[in-house]
Parts: C-alpha cells; structure tokens; sequence
C-alpha cells in the first residue's frame, strides 16, 4: 500500500504562487491524470512530491510518514520530468544500472525488451539521443523502476505519433501486470484519456476538480444546431461555453442530457474528458 497525502501546500515563487493550500490524496493502484494548463502548478506539485523542490507551507505524507528529506519515504516514488538527471555521459544501459540501485525492484530484462520494441541502443550514450529517444530512454526507464508510485510529467514529449501509441500501450499493460500509482500530467489529453481513472484538475496553483473519469465525463454534453434552435434550447440551462460557425452553434452544458427532452433539429452528444477540461478552466 502507497498512499500520497498533499496537506495545505503551498508553494510561491518571487511573486507568483505556483501552488496555493493545495490538499488532495493520491491512493494506491490507480491511474490519475493531472490536468492543468501551462503554469497551472502541476509540475511544481509533482517536484514537491518527489522531493525535488520543497512547499514553502504544509506539508506531504507518503503512507502517514512525512515525505521531506526522508529518504525511506521519497524512495517510493519515481519521477519521470522534462528534464534528464542522469549524467550524459552514461549509456543507456548505464542509466538503468544507476537507477537499480535506487529502486531495487527495477526490471532490467524488461527495461532491454523494451529497448528492442523501441529499437533503442542500450549502449548508446544518453548525449547521442535525439529529443524523442532521450524521451524514450527516460519512459522506459520509470516502466521498469518498480517503484509503487511513478509520476509521468509530459511522458511523451517528442515522440511521433507510433511511439506515443506504444508508450501508452506499455504503460496499460505494465500497470495490468503490477498495478501502481501512475500519475499522468499531459497537455495531450484526448490521447491519455482512455488510460486516467481519476483525473485531478489544478487552475492557477489551486485545485479544482478531483473526481473519478467517469464522473468527469458525465458532467456535461454538447447540443449542436441552428443558433437560434440552440439558444432556445440551453435558454434555462446552465452553459460552459459554446462554439459558433455561421448560422449554426453548439452549447456545452453542465448536466445530463435525456433524449426525450431534445428537440427536433438538434444533435447531443457527451463531452469528452477534454471539452470538459477546456471549459473548466475557461470558466
């Protein structure tokens, strides 16, 4: 059992607040989606997490045992971020061994079949990358680190659009093989979203949503049609946002929609976890 509790965090940098009396609770074997747009905060919670950067108040618990500078507790938790850590020098092969000794459950034969299906060089110098092995080389290296709460910050940037279906794919099946506590922060969310249980959504360093996928998806939906059939529609509802092209609009509406109340002329649909992020925080 890993469980992360995020107590009153706040973070502030100069003058901007990146994090502002953030709480909220990461449970064991799920996979979370943290969503936010840029600067929302999500990188500086992850980084205060994982002991990269430290809260100016409250505080973070990994399994009831506070997380700062407590290397027993920090070493539960993997972090994949933009940035490459590992010295460059070093080849890729090189980077796992570094990383066993940190994790001792780290999957070295399933890191090299991993390597094969990416046709990543294990003994290629983590300098002689391109941006998407680099990106790659970093994927599979929290894969295979058998840590019980792995953060993805931006798992798949650089990579083409081949890669980042495989990527999502391993991380599916690894998580089927031996659950853990993923936690996703990506821009890319229509793509991701097959794989978020619970998505958890930070606007301007505070959160805002932390519900389970599914809930988040049946918040709202869209009605599309002749404006003036849509307005008369959503007229006594409660609207996130609407889109117009011409004569004709769509509506996003809070709620559920039942097909007996639609009028004729006018199409429904459900929101997907994206639309209902975009409007959440346009709002």
């Amino acid at each position: 059992m890993s469980v992360i509790e995020v107590k009153n965090v706040t973070k502030i940098y100069g003058k901007t607040v990146a994090l502002h009396d953030v709480s909220l609770t990461f449970k064991e074997n799920c996979i979370y989606g943290l969503l936010g747009r840029n600067g929302a905060g999500k990188s500086t919670m992850l980084n205060i997490i994982s002991g990269r950067a430290f809260a100016d108040s409250g505080e973070v618990l990994i399994d009831g045992v506070s997380a700062k500078g407590n290397d027993s507790a920090l070493g539960k938790v993997h972090m994949m971020g933009e940035q490459l850590l590992y010295n460059p020098a070093l080849k890729v092969k090189e980077m796992f061994k570094t990383a066993s000794w940190f994790y001792p459950d780290f999957d070295m034969d399933y890191a090299l079949n991993l390597c094969d299906e990416y046709k990543l060089e294990p003994k290629k110098k983590l300098a002689k990358l391109s941006t998407g092995y680099r990106t790659i080389a970093k994927a599979v290296n929290a894969l295979a680190c058998g840590a019980p709460i792995v953060f993805f910050d931006e798992p798949v940037l650089g990579l083409d659009a081949n890669h980042r279906d495989m990527f999502y794919k391993q991380l599916i099946k690894r998580y089927n093989e031996r659950p853990a506590t993923y936690v996703i922060s990506t821009h890319l969310i229509e793509e991701a979203a097959g794989l978020i249980e619970r998505a958890v959504v930070i606007k301007e360093g505070q959160l805002l949503l932390d519900k389970e996928a599914d809930e988040v998806r049946s918040m709202g939906y869209s009605v599309s049609g002749k404006a003036e059939d849509v307005d008369s529609f959503a007229k006594d509802k409660e609207l996130m946002g609407e889109d117009v092209l011409g004569g004709l609009k769509t509506a996003y509406i809070k709620g559920s929609l039942e097909a007996a109340e639609l009028p004729e002329g006018l199409s429904a649909e459900p929101m997907n976890l994206q639309n209902i992020f975009i409007h959440l925080t346009n709002s």
